[in-house]
Formats: structure tokens, C-alpha cells, sequence
């Protein structure tokens, strides 16, 4: 019982980690119309930003994580703006543009830090004791931020004018364009966003795993794994399925291993997707 509870504690940590990569890459692609092969470069860079800030120029970790997250959101606004923009409309195109960002970032890192893992430590250490199970202080600190980030994010994008705007976007951009919404100008907006987020999980991710240039891999491959099994274009299905995954990960990974447990998950998708193609709560896709 106590490994069952102590897998469920650590499913759920993973399943917030996987949620804020999932719903911005999910937003990417709802709002413009983009597959992010990106996303995970964009995850590296806030791990190495706030691993920067900390290990060689000695700032708090608070602070570095904000800078993280201002720095590749600043980056992907950048990037859709001169970039990305002049290609939209073109499916094939920014998939390659983003793909080519992606080991552009990784072969640049790996350039500048050299292979191997950075020694970066988590400022808070110690486990907390629920009943039998002890959670790492840690975990508990990336849940709540997590959290705090994805209800941040639905507050933006259901309570504002710019979450209006970009959700009018992405249901149908010629109306939302009609009615005076200017997408040279949201479509930044909400890539900076999405950008914001992946590094703010790197920032924060990366102290407990690992940080190293090969890092974005797994992140690219999760995120787009569950992406597709909560359905495309849909942000409550991005963050159902990201902690089904989490969970799932983490079950399979304590009981059966982890080589196991990637293929548990990979077989609990492609039943689902037989069964209900468009994913858990995936809709329609419309034309960009």
C-alpha cells in the first residue's frame, strides 16, 4: 500500500510537469496551427537559463526561474515574429522551421556547455511524511507551482481579452479577423506564451532530473504523446491526459520498470486512439 500511494504522489508531480508542456504546446498548435517540434528546445533553454543565473552568476533560484521564463518567452515572441510569421500558412514549412529550431538550440547547447549533465541542485531538500509515504519537499514545491501556472493560464485565457482573443482565433480565424483581431499581433503573443511555459517546467524540472543537451528529447516526445491522446486543439484534453500519463508512467515505472513502463504507455495510447481517434476530448480540426 505505501508503494501504491507513494507511485500516485509521484504520477501526479509528473502529471503538472507534463500538463504545462502539454497545454503549450497544445495552444501553439490550437491558435496558429502549429506542430512545436520547438517545444522541447524551449525546455532546454529555461533549464540552462536558470542553471546559468544559479551556478555561475549566483543569483536566487526564485529570481532565475522568473528570468528563465522571461527569457524564452522573449524568444518565442521573437521567433514568430520574424520567422515563424512569414511561414504560417504553410503546415510543412513550420514544421521543418520548428524541427530546424529544435536542433539548432540542441547542437548550440551542447556546443557551449559540452555533453555531460550539470551539477544543479534544487535549493529545498528533505522529505515531508504523509501517514506512510514520504514526498521529497521538492516535488511538493514543482506541484504547487505547476498548478498555480496552469491556473494562471486558464485565468488568461477565460477571464481576459487576450485569452478571448486567442481562443476567438483559434475557433475561426477569418470571423475573429472580421470582427478587428489582428493575428500579426496575438499570434506572438500566444507562441511567447507557450514558450513561457516549457521553460518554466525546464527551470524547474531540471534540477531534480537532469540537465543536458540531450534533455529536450524525451520532453518533445511526451509532450506530443499526450497531446495527441487528450486530442488536439483541446486544452482540457492536453491536461487529462497529462496526468493519465503521469500516473500511468509512474505505476508502470515502479512495478514493471521503466522500459516496460514506456511501453505500457504506448500500448494504453494506440488502444485509445483505435477506439476514439481523435483523442480523450479532441475536436475537429479546422483549416489555419
Amino acid at each position: 500500500m505505501e508503494q501504491f500511494l507513494q507511485a500516485a504522489v509521484i504520477g501526479i508531480s509528473l502529471g503538472a510537469q507534463y500538463a504545462l508542456l502539454a497545454l503549450g504546446f497544445t495552444l501553439i498548435f490550437g491558435i496558429l496551427g502549429v506542430v512545436n517540434f520547438a517545444h522541447g528546445g524551449f525546455y532546454m533553454i529555461g533549464g540552462y537559463v536558470a542553471y546559468s543565473c544559479v551556478g555561475l552568476l549566483g543569483l536566487p533560484y526564485p529570481l532565475a526561474v522568473l528570468i528563465a521564463v522571461a527569457a524564452t518567452a522573449a524568444l518565442g515572441w521573437v521567433f514568430e515574429l520574424f520567422l515563424l510569421e512569414r511561414l504560417i500558412d504553410d503546415h510543412l514549412a513550420t514544421l521543418m522551421l520548428t524541427l530546424g529550431l529544435y536542433l539548432i538550440v540542441s547542437n548550440g547547447l551542447l556546443r557551449v556547455f559540452g555533453p555531460l549533465s550539470m551539477e544543479f541542485s534544487f535549493p529545498v531538500s528533505g522529505s515531508i511524511q504523509f501517514g506512510p509515504i514520504y514526498v521529497p519537499r521538492e516535488n511538493l514545491i514543482v506541484l504547487g507551482i505547476c498548478l498555480s501556472a496552469i491556473l494562471a493560464l486558464w485565468l488568461v485565457l477565460f477571464r481576459t481579452d487576450l485569452g478571448r482573443a486567442l481562443r476567438a482565433l483559434a475557433d475561426d480565424r477569418q470571423v475573429a479577423m472580421a470582427q478587428g483581431m489582428r493575428p500579426k499581433l496575438l499570434f506572438p503573443a500566444a507562441f511567447a506564451l507557450a514558450t513561457g511555459l516549457a521553460g518554466l517546467t525546464g527551470a524547474l524540472v531540471t534540477p531534480i532530473l537532469a540537465l543536458s543537451p540531450g534533455v529536450g528529447d524525451p520532453v518533445l516526445a511526451t509532450s506530443f504523446l499526450t497531446v495527441i491522446l487528450g486530442g488536439l486543439g483541446s486544452l482540457g484534453g492536453a491536461a487529462l491526459a497529462a496526468f493519465i500519463v503521469g500516473i500511468v508512467e509512474a505505476y508502470s515505472s515502479v512495478y514493471f520498470g521503466g522500459s516496460i513502463g514506456a511501453l505500457v504507455l504506448f500500448t494504453l495510447v494506440l488502444l485509445l486512439l483505435v477506439f476514439r481517434p481523435t483523442g480523450l476530448l479532441g475536436r475537429e480540426i479546422r483549416g489555419a
